[in-house]
């Protein structure tokens, strides 16, 4: 996540010459601190990179061409590292970012696993705990991906604290409830009466760049996320639309093209899975009972400048604050 080398293997020959570009143990290969390059550039971009060669910041480097990968946690979206084979130009084979980013699929998929099976141990626990249980209850894991509900339909994922603690808490999903730990998880019970409306403020952070997130607050609880570019396009489009965009209005919106509604559909599948509770579908909007703040940037011409989305273009061009 901070751009430092942890772990590399290779031939002596070619170790000998990484030792000289710096490519060692402990170095720092974030982007801003040595440009363009197989480490820093996929940890900012969120995306499988290759830099051929002369495409690399530092002339020193335009021997050598890298390709690296993403690895980000399924439980939280959060970015654990990057993977990346790095080597002299004439090494290089052009299947190996294909390579590289397959070998990070498959680390993901593995710790989805790992989830899934931590999910089953808790699901075992919580199935006795919630069957002598009335009301609204469910069990979550630590990162509030739900085991087991009882008295209530299922949520993908509830919204916890950033540092949970048992005793009496305000959830956005459920208003006053009781938060007690249960062996890898919580148990989270409801007060009873209705759930509260009007209760959820969203704010979605453009300010900073590249380091774009979306937080959602309700009472004294909160919890942030933070986003992929992709991710960043999608939400900012829906929250300055507050009457909600069709898939192909987005497909339109973000790629010129309104027949590119499955691309669209299968990236608001994945943001629903950790912002489901507040987005509505059929039109794709926001709930209407959240409340949605846009933090942009000082100079809009900064706005998402990643982006070549028209739609996004066409806001950073203009003069005003939508």
């Amino acid at each position: 996540e901070d751009g430092r080398v942890l772990w590399r293997e290779g031939s002596a020959r070619v170790l000998r010459r990484a030792d000289g570009l710096g490519f060692e143990l402990g170095a720092d290969w974030r982007e801003e601190v040595v440009g363009t390059n197989g480490v820093g550039t996929p940890a900012v971009t969120r995306r499988p990179v290759q830099v051929f060669a002369s495409e690399h910041f530092v002339r020193s480097q335009a021997t050598w061409t890298c390709a690296g990968a993403p690895i980000t946690d399924p439980r939280s979206g959060r970015l654990l590292g990057v993977v990346d084979v790095s080597g002299p130009l004439e090494t290089m084979h052009p299947a190996t970012l294909a390579w590289v980013d397959s070998v990070a699929k498959l680390a993901e998929a593995r710790l989805r696993e790992l989830h899934t099976q931590s999910l089953e141990r808790l699901r075992a626990v919580a199935a006795p705990v919630l069957a002598r249980l009335g009301g609204r209850a469910l069990v979550a894991d630590r990162d509030g991906w739900t085991a087991a509900v009882t008295g209530m339909p299922y949520l993908d994922r509830v919204v916890l604290p950033k540092s949970p603690e048992a005793g009496a808490r305000w959830l956005p999903a459920f208003g006053a409830c009781t938060v007690e730990p249960l062996a890898e998880g919580w148990l989270v019970r409801a007060a009873a009466g209705p759930v509260p409306q009007g209760a959820t403020r969203i704010v979605l952070d453009l300010g900073q760049p590249r380091r774009w997130s979306v937080r959602v607050l309700g009472g004294a609880e909160d919890w942030a996320r933070e986003l992929s570019p992709r991710h960043a396009e999608l939400l900012y489009l829906l929250a300055v639309d507050r009457g909600g965009r069709s898939a192909a209005g987005l497909a339109e919106d973000m790629f010129g093209d309104r027949a590119r509604t499955v691309t669209v559909r299968a990236e608001m599948s994945r943001v629903r899975r950790y912002l489901g509770a507040y987005l509505e579908h059929r039109p794709y909007r926001f709930c209407e009972d959240a409340e949605v703040e846009i933090l942009l940037p000082a100079d809009l011409r900064d706005l998402l400048p990643h982006s070549t989305a028209p739609a996004v273009a066409r806001r950073r061009a203009s003069s005003g604050v939508p």
